[in-house]
């Protein structure tokens, strides 16, 4: 592990890695801003700054990019127009913005009181999926996505764990022989839903509002009047059904790459 300092041609104090994928930024031997490194489990190494002032964001931008291999990514909210310019000047570029929507969850105002699964649809509440037959309903959706828009167009949260989709964050459609559709609900600092997806051939059968019915339900009933869902700006069928619950639009974020 290399823990020179680094002298930037940037006026200023030195930039020290102090451990794998951890630098800090020195002004009179005091820390004044950190930076990190840290690959998704897709594989993509995302970056992050934090520094007050422009001239520490720059020198530490400089040390990060210098030791770490392209591609870099980044993401920001929207309306943050000062770190987004920072990164811009470090030579990143957007490369797609996604709405964050506010999703209520009380049935009464997503009109999802009585939503009842397709005949011969099952729906199965978070932690009782089957691993197996989720892995392969996860393979499915997965490939299918590959084949049109890439999931490397999906939000950074749906990305897959090490060691396989966890089941316990899983809202699961159910035929008789197989998964035919998921609701994907992490809860940090609160609820987020990463994912809604249904196979392509059994799509506009209403499996995606009882999965959503289902979910949201648990949601209201658990204490959590709102959900919140991150939607790339493209996808809008999904921007639909949000919109169709009562979601509100509450800002926005950006993934930049250099």
């Amino acid at each position: 592990m290399n823990t020179q300092p680094f002298t930037s041609g940037l006026a200023g104090g030195a930039v020290t890695r102090v451990a794998d994928r951890h630098w800090h930024a020195l002004d009179d031997d005091r820390v004044a801003g950190r930076g990190y490194a840290e690959h998704r489990p897709d594989g993509r190494l995302f970056v992050c700054i934090d520094a007050w002032r422009d001239a520490t964001f720059d020198r530490l931008a400089e040390a990060m990019l210098a030791d770490l291999p392209a591609p870099l990514y980044t993401v920001v909210d929207e309306a943050d127009t000062d770190l987004t310019a920072r990164w811009l000047r470090a030579g990143f570029t957007i490369r797609r913005r996604e709405r964050e929507y506010a999703v209520p969850t009380d049935p009464r105002v997503t009109g999802l009181g009585d939503v009842p699964p397709p005949e011969g649809v099952t729906i199965l509440p978070a932690g009782r999926a089957d691993q197996d037959l989720l892995r392969a309903l996860d393979g499915a959706i997965r490939a299918e996505v590959e084949a049109t828009a890439g999931w490397q167009s999906m939000p950074a949260e749906v990305v897959p764990r090490p060691g396989g989709i966890d089941p316990s964050r899983c809202t699961v459609a159910a035929a008789p022989d197989r998964y035919l559709g998921l609701v994907r609900v992490a809860t940090v600092h609160r609820p987020r839903i990463g994912l809604v997806a249904v196979r392509a051939g059994e799509q506009r059968r209403g499996i995606a509002r009882a999965l959503l019915a289902h979910t949201l339900g648990t949601l209201h009933r658990s204490g959590s009047d709102v959900a919140w869902a991150e939607v790339h700006e493209s996808n809008h069928a999904a921007s639909a059904l949000f919109e169709g619950l009562g979601a509100r639009p509450a800002g926005g974020n950006l993934e930049l790459v250099r």
